[in-house]
C-alpha cells in the first residue's frame, strides 16, 4: 500500500486521531463506512420500527452473506451469520457426530472457549482429546498429525489458525490436505486470521471455518460468521433450532432449511450485521493480500524495534508470523505495562495462561503483552510505541 493509500485509510478512521491503537487482534478501530452502516440502520429503526426497517434492509443483509462468501471463496448458501465467532464455532462443533471410541485432535494453539467446549463434548460422548504437539518451529507438527490420523479413529481436527497469544500462523492448508486424505472433518478457527490474511476455504481444505467481525475485519462487536462446506452441511443437524432455522409444517413435523442459516437464530442485531457487510467491503476494497503484506512488514519492524530494548523479550514462534507481536519486559507485569500504555492513549492487550493453557505455561509464561498492528498503523506510531516501552523498561518497577 502506498503512503497516500495509508493516509486515506487513516482519514476514514476517526479513532486514529484519538489513540495509538495496537489492539486490532482484540477489537479494531471501525472505519467510517462501518459506523455509517450501523448508525444509519439504528436511526431507521427508531424512525420506522424494527420489523419495518429490517424489511427495507433485506437486500443489504443479503449482501452481507455475499460479502462473507467473497471473502472466503465459498457460496453464500454455506454462510451463517452469528453474534460471535465462539457462537459460530459452538453451533457447528456441538452438532458434529462424535462417537465414544473416537479422538478429537487439537494443537497447542487451541483457544480456551474451544477447549472448554471440547472437554464438555468428550465428557458427554466418551470421546477423548488428543494433543498433537508442536514441531521445532512452535507450530502444529504436520508429521505428528499424519501419524495421529493414521492410527486413531478421529472425529474431527480442531485448529486455531492464529492463536490469541502469539504471532504464529499455523500451516492450515497442510492440515486441511491431511484431513481431506483421511476423510476427517477439519474445523478451522480463523478468528485472528480473517481480515489480516487471505483465506480461501478450498485452498485451506477446511469443512468448517469460523470468524469474527470485530478484529482485523474492523467490523462492529457482536458479529461473527460460520462457513460449513455444503457436503457436510447436508449431513449435520443443528443441536438447536427455531422458526428461522426450520419450518413448522404440521403439528408434529418440521423441516430444517437447506442452507447454513439453519445454524442461525431469528432474532439478531441487524445493524451490526449490516456493519459487518460494510467492513468486509472495506477490507476487500484495499485487498486482503495488500493488507497482509503491509501488516506483516509492520509487525516485523515492531519486533526489530523491541529486540533493541534492554529487558524486552519477544515470544513469537513459527515459520510464518503475522500482525501480532507478543513480548514481556523483565520484572514488570504485562497488565502494569498495559495500564501504563493506556495512560498514554496507547492500546494493547494482555494474553494470559487462562486462555492458552497448552501453550504459555509449558513455555514458563503466565502472561504476555500483545501488540497487534494493522494496515492503518504507521512507522511513526511504531517508533512512538517502542519509545514508550523503552521508558517503561527503564523505569523502576512499582
Amino acid at each position: 500500500m502506498t503512503p497516500l493509500e495509508v493516509a486515506t485509510a487513516r482519514a476514514l478512521t476517526p479513532g486514529c486521531a484519538e489513540v495509538l491503537h495496537l489492539n486490532h487482534a482484540g477489537a479494531s478501530l471501525m472505519p467510517q463506512p462501518v459506523l455509517d452502516a450501523v448508525i444509519s440502520h439504528l436511526e431507521r429503526e427508531g424512525r420506522t420500527g424494527g420489523y419495518e426497517a429490517a424489511n427495507e434492509a433485506a437486500a443489504a443483509l443479503a449482501h452481507t452473506y455475499n460479502a462473507v462468501a467473497s471473502l472466503l471463496g465459498c457460496a453464500a448458501s454455506e454462510v451463517a451469520l452469528t453474534e460471535s465467532a465462539t457462537r459460530a464455532w459452538d453451533a457447528a462443533v456441538y452438532s458434529l457426530p462424535i462417537a465414544p471410541s473416537q479422538r478429537v485432535l487439537i494443537s497447542r494453539a487451541e483457544y480456551a472457549s474451544n477447549a472448554i467446549a471440547l472437554l464438555q463434548l468428550c465428557q458427554r460422548t466418551g470421546a477423548e482429546i488428543l494433543l498433537v504437539d508442536n514441531d521445532q518451529h512452535g507450530q502444529i507438527d504436520i508429521e505428528a498429525l499424519a501419524e495421529a490420523l493414521a492410527h486413531h479413529d478421529v472425529a474431527l481436527v480442531s485448529l486455531v489458525h492464529v492463536p490469541t497469544q502469539s504471532g504464529l500462523v499455523n500451516p492450515a492448508a497442510a492440515v486441511g490436505h491431511l484431513c481431506q486424505a483421511a476423510g476427517v472433518t477439519f474445523v478451522l478457527d480463523a478468528c485472528q486470521s480473517v481480515g489480516q490474511l487471505p483465506l480461501d476455504v478450498t485452498e485451506l481444505g477446511c469443512d468448517v471455518l469460523t470468524g469474527t467481525g470485530r478484529k482485523f475485519l474492523r467490523g462492529p462487536r457482536g458479529t461473527g460468521f460460520l462457513y460449513m462446506r455444503q457436503a457436510l452441511l447436508e449431513q449435520v443437524e443443528p443441536v438447536m433450532l427455531d422458526a428461522h432455522a426450520a419450518d413448522w409444517i404440521a403439528p408434529d413435523r418440521f423441516t430444517i432449511r437447506s442452507d447454513a442459516r439453519r445454524f442461525e437464530n431469528w432474532e439478531c442485531n441487524l445493524a451490526a450485521r449490516l456493519g459487518l457487510g460494510a467492513a468486509i467491503d472495506h477490507a476487500l476494497s484495499w485487498g486482503v493480500t495488500n493488507i497482509a503484506a503491509r501488516s506483516e512488514r509492520l509487525a516485523a519492524g515492531l519486533r526489530a524495534r523491541l529486540a533493541e530494548i534492554p529487558g524486552v523479550t519477544g515470544h513469537d514462534r513459527g515459520e510464518h508470523l503475522c500482525a501480532i507481536t507478543t513480548f514481556s519486559v523483565a520484572d514488570i507485569d504485562p497488565t502494569v505495562i498495559q495500564q501504563r500504555l493506556r495512560a498514554e492513549a496507547v492500546n494493547v492487550s494482555v494474553g494470559t495462561a487462562s486462555f492458552a493453557r497448552l501453550d504459555l505455561p509449558p513455555r514458563g509464561l503466565e502472561s504476555v503483552v500483545r501488540a497487534s498492528v494493522h494496515y492503518i498503523t504507521t512507522e511513526d506510531e511504531l517508533d512512538r510505541f517502542a519509545e514508550c516501552i523503552r521508558t517503561i523498561a527503564s523505569a523502576p518497577a512499582s
